[in-house]
């Protein structure tokens, strides 16, 4: 079955899924007054209001023009976000794609009319029917960001940047002749199995992964000898981007998979600090403002839904966050750091990054994959060194 076949499989079995939870919630026919507030859960840095530069808000100014005040809860990993989606109690979700179809699956979010976000025409045409928010032929969601998972590493350390992702999954001496045992990190989240069987891909081909994201049995084995292997070197897994640049300054860490806010953070405090895409490529994520489908405050949501797509919005975000607008004509407009976030942040690679989505046992292979809930558990379990 070729890819596309099995994406389309893949959305039929989702839309059977959710079928009953279509008929159940309606879509929203007109935007009316705001109801004052609205909760949101999102990546750290995603939704700024002045408070850690005053050149980064895109809060502020639409909290004044809609009355709607804008309360942010912040996640670290996909499987937070959709944790908090299942208690409930919030209206929006800044979801990457190993978080999405779960809470279209779980019925934890709604289709989004596009109608009524008039800046829906301006969406990057790549990302406008995207797998991983798209199914049955309807919406559930709007794009906000993309970017890829960097290798963050110390530039004192090393003096040329590294060129696999070799050196924060196989023992050897780094630059300095040290070895990179207790100097490296690893992410803290399952779906970080798929930047290991990316490095396997590489590394050895006669394993036969052809998508990190879907593994026979043989080839999850493999992953996760190279995951338990990777384990013994690791100084920490991060989830908490604040730690991550503490360890990076105070804690002796040189070396680990990383999202460019990170890299722009430590940058800006001079930190010794560069990132790169080695030369087995990068997982990714391409992120969804998602409606939850008991939002209380939807009004004040399909608000923030345009405001998101605003030039102004998406320039920030991509500047700040160092990730790329999902509204290609951003790339043209000023940013407030006068950087060229676009050539910077990699605008032009889209087509080389595997962008996170879940496992499903069901996919192109046909003695099947080993889906997300054994990966969970399985990484859970080498976290905790079993």
């Amino acid at each position: 079955m070729t890819s596309n076949k099995m994406k389309q499989v893949l959305i039929a079995v989702l839309a059977a899924s959710i079928s009953h939870a279509q008929a159940e919630s309606s879509t929203n026919t007109k935007v009316g007054q705001g109801e004052g507030q609205l909760d949101v859960i999102a990546w750290p840095g995603y939704i700024e209001r002045g408070e850690s530069d005053k050149n980064y808000d895109w809060v502020t100014g639409f909290e004044k023009e809609t009355g709607c005040k804008v309360n942010v809860k912040t996640a670290g990993t996909s499987d937070e976000m959709v944790s908090l989606m299942n208690k409930g109690g919030y209206d929006l979700v800044t979801a990457s794609g190993d978080a999405s179809l779960r809470l279209v699956a779980g019925k934890k979010v709604q289709p989004i009319n596009t109608a009524l976000v008039p800046s829906w025409a301006t969406v990057d045409s790549r990302l406008q029917n995207a797998p991983w928010h798209t199914v049955g032929g309807k919406h559930y969601g709007v794009p906000y960001q993309w970017g890829p998972n960097v290798l963050m590493y110390n530039t004192t350390t090393f003096k040329t940047a590294p060129t696999s992702w070799g050196t924060v999954f196989e023992p050897q001496n780094l630059p300095d002749g040290k070895p990179n045992k207790g100097r490296i990190q690893a992410y803290d989240g399952p779906i970080y199995i798929a930047d290991a069987a990316l490095y396997l891909m590489k590394k050895d081909p006669s394993l036969g992964i052809k998508d990190p994201y879907e593994l026979n049995e043989k080839q999850y084995a493999a992953v996760l000898k190279l995951l338990r292997q990777q384990k013994t070197l690791t100084h920490r897994y991060w989830h908490d981007v604040t730690v991550q640049m503490t360890d990076f300054k105070k804690e002796g860490v040189v070396a680990s998979g990383a999202w460019p806010y990170q890299v722009n953070a430590l940058k800006t405090e001079k930190q010794p600090i560069a990132s790169v895409i080695p030369t087995e490529g990068a997982t990714g994520w391409a992120d969804t403002t998602m409606l939850a489908t008991k939002a209380k405050h939807p009004n004040c949501a399909y608000k923030w839904l345009e405001h998101s797509l605003a030039p102004a919005t998406q320039v920030g975000v991509a500047e700040w966050f160092g990730s790329n607008p999902v509204v290609p004509t951003a790339c043209k407009t000023k940013a407030p750091g006068g950087s060229d976030f676009c050539g910077d942040n990699g605008f032009s690679r889209y087509a080389e990054i595997k962008f996170w989505r879940t496992p499903q046992a069901k996919c192109s292979l046909k003695e099947g994959c080993v889906p997300y809930s054994r990966w969970t558990s399985d990484y859970i379990a080498i976290m905790g060194g079993r």
